[in-house]
């Protein structure tokens, strides 16, 4: 082949290897995002349409749902958070485990950011599936007036069906998601376009003086607008937390290519509608089509709601096993639905809790407009968080100047501030819903990392050091332990003590293997570990052993395949002659010590309820060993 033909080859590779993770970025990416024509613009007009309507407030509207697209999520997202990664990984705990390495005596700081903004991401994944299924369907009262009783029913159904599927893997759907949501996109450009000239004054929009002067002129009305305007900048959050599944370039390549001017074009096209006719208000999306289009539309609009549920779902997955890796919640069952894509994964703990509320929201709420109140908080809360977070990114990785820092982020933060303090005028209107969510969300991550850190520090004063509990064990004596064929293998989160379950095995079976290996898995701040670093294996003695593991947390932490690893590596054992102890700790509350009554009865019920060890490190079934005991906390 000659050098051109393949450098053509090449570059043909190349963007394909572009192209195909923008399609699925689509999907995946903005399906939430691409969702919000359906219902931000409607939301946003109902403060000012009491007393009718005039052309200033349309096009000064239009114009603040433009530049809050431009500036929130084109700049800040697009543009600078995409390039803030934590080895390729986005989301607020990945920066927060990349800020926790040098943060410090900020870290207490950082941590509660970083829960407070996951928090409000899982209040958020709880949110949109509602919404956004109830806006889809809604759209049926436009063509049969009759089939109004019947939307909650629909809702409830198609959400079911979709929290159902879960357990079956995204991977056969993901391939349809790209697709859909491209026509999607291409449908709203068109409904947009087919409007746009009904008055061309709408293309002042584009002028972010009117945008301001709206501000100005409508005053408290102005403000709260801003509520609803944010509407439209809704999944913004998962530009960032989906940065992992697939990088940065096609993330940006989709959104300035496709998704940004189909957004933009549907919005001046609804604008254009109101201004030459504002009964349309009511619904300006759907009443951009004609009659007979309306139910291809209202179909289209189904899946592409189902999408961005889907889309807010897979976060929300993704989101827990950071969580779980960090130390923020206790081991649950992860199932990896997809054997090259380890971003797959299924939950079943979360996907029950999420269908619950959903559908607890969807039968309080039964209605968009009255859910989209409720909408807002959470989103403009976790933006807030990032944008802080982003001020000691960009100062302690990207070394700039505090003064530069503060320069750039400091109008951002302000102004999400004010979207911010726009949405909270909603709190005793349903606000309320995701702030209960995300406080609640809070409470048992900083139950969970705080009642962690006491049993550690409790069980601690009971340890032996290894340092003298191996030279105590070796010693020849005839009332000492008796020797058994085999290795032992001992897991522990304290490397430099004698594990419980050793000790208990001594204390009960009087017995000691010819070889023990004394395992530490560790999760570190990084997504995924390198094969360099995967092990560290020391012998503390002829029979003794300590062996540390380490996985990134986005990784399955699958402990019999790193081994099997470390055997070809030189660590001499036999697997089918080894056996795996596991302490197993029965916890006491003690109201006179250690966390409140009521914070300790919560920590036993989330440890209760945490995965068995066996399982969630993948040991071999047949050659684990409980050995158990009280701990009072």
């Amino acid at each position: 082949m000659s050098h051109d033909a393949s450098h053509t080859s090449n570059g043909k590779n190349g963007l394909r290897s572009l192209l195909l993770p923008a399609l699925g970025s689509v999907g995946v990416v903005y399906g939430d995002i691409g969702t919000s024509p359906l219902y931000a613009f409607r939301e946003a007009l109902k403060p000012i349409s009491y007393d009718g309507i005039s052309r200033f407030e349309v096009i000064g509207l239009t114009s603040l749902i433009v530049w809050t697209l431009t500036i929130i999520v084109t700049l800040k997202y697009v543009l600078f958070l995409l390039r803030a990664d934590n080895d390729g990984e986005g989301g607020t705990l990945s920066l927060l485990a990349l800020l926790s390495k040098t943060a410090g005596r900020r870290t207490l700081v950082l941590m509660v950011l970083g829960l407070v903004g996951a928090a409000l991401f899982l209040g958020d994944a709880m949110i949109t599936p509602a919404l956004s299924v109830l806006s889809a369907v809604e759209g049926l009262k436009l063509v049969a007036p009759q089939a109004s009783p019947f939307v909650v029913p629909i809702s409830v159904v198609i959400l079911i069906i979709l929290f159902a599927m879960q357990s079956r893997g995204t991977g056969a759907v993901a391939n349809l998601f790209g697709p859909i949501t491209v026509v999607w996109f291409l449908v709203m450009a068109a409904g947009g376009i087919s409007h746009i000239f009904d008055d061309p004054a709408i293309f002042w929009a584009f002028n972010p003086v009117n945008a301001v002067t709206f501000l100005f002129q409508e005053k408290f009305l102005g403000f709260v607008v801003l509520g609803a305007v944010f509407l439209t900048v809704t999944g913004a959050e998962a530009l960032y937390a989906d940065l992992g599944h697939f990088g940065r370039k096609p993330i940006q390549l989709a959104w300035f290519c496709l998704v940004f001017p189909a957004l933009v074009i549907n919005y001046l096209g609804q604008g254009a509608l109101v201004l030459k006719d504002p009964s349309m208000a009511k619904d300006p999306f759907y009443l951009m089509f004609p009659s007979w289009a309306i139910i291809p539309v209202i179909i289209l609009a189904t899946a592409a709601t189902v999408i961005a549920s889907q889309a807010v779902i897979t976060g929300a997955f993704s989101m827990v096993r950071q969580a779980i890796h960090l130390g923020f919640l206790p081991r649950m069952e992860i199932t990896f639905t997809s054997e090259t894509n380890t971003g797959q994964i299924y939950l079943p703990a979360v996907n029950t809790l999420l269908l619950i509320g959903v559908l607890g929201l969807v039968l309080l709420f039964e209605s968009s407009d009255a859910l989209a109140t409720a909408y807002g908080i959470s989103v403009t809360g976790a933006m807030v968080v990032t944008t802080i977070m982003a001020f000691e990114f960009v100062r302690v990785k990207w070394k700039w100047s505090p003064l530069l820092a503060l320069a750039i982020i400091v109008p951002l933060l302000a102004l999400e501030m004010v979207f911010l303090g726009a949405n909270l005028l909603k709190i005793h209107d349903g606000g309320y819903i995701p702030v209960f969510f995300a406080a609640g969300f809070t409470i048992v991550m900083w139950t969970w990392r705080r009642g962690t850190a006491i049993l550690f520090a409790k069980t601690r004063h009971a340890d032996i050091p290894l340092s003298s509990f191996i030279p105590s064990i070796e010693r020849k004596s005839e009332h000492g332990p008796v020797s058994v064929s085999g290795t032992a293998i001992f897991l522990t989160s304290d490397p430099e003590t004698a594990p419980a379950a050793l000790l208990h095995n001594l204390k009960h079976n009087h017995v000691l293997h010819e070889k023990n290996i004394i395992l530490t898995i560790k999760t570190v701040n990084r997504p995924r570990a390198t094969e360099a670093e995967r092990f560290v294996a020391e012998s503390l003695s002829e029979r003794f052993s300590r062996v540390e593991i380490r996985f990134g947390y986005m990784e399955q932490q699958n402990v019999s395949q790193a081994l099997a690893k470390l055997r070809k590596g030189g660590l001499k054992f036999d697997i089918m002659s080894t056996s795996f102890y596991l302490g197993r700790r029965k916890l006491v509350p003690d109201a006179k010590a250690g966390m409140p009554n009521w914070q300790d009865r919560l920590f036993i019920a989330l440890a209760n309820s945490a995965t068995d060890p066996s399982d969630y490190f993948r040991l071999p079934a047949n050659r684990v060993v409980e050995l158990g005991s009280h701990v009072i906390i």
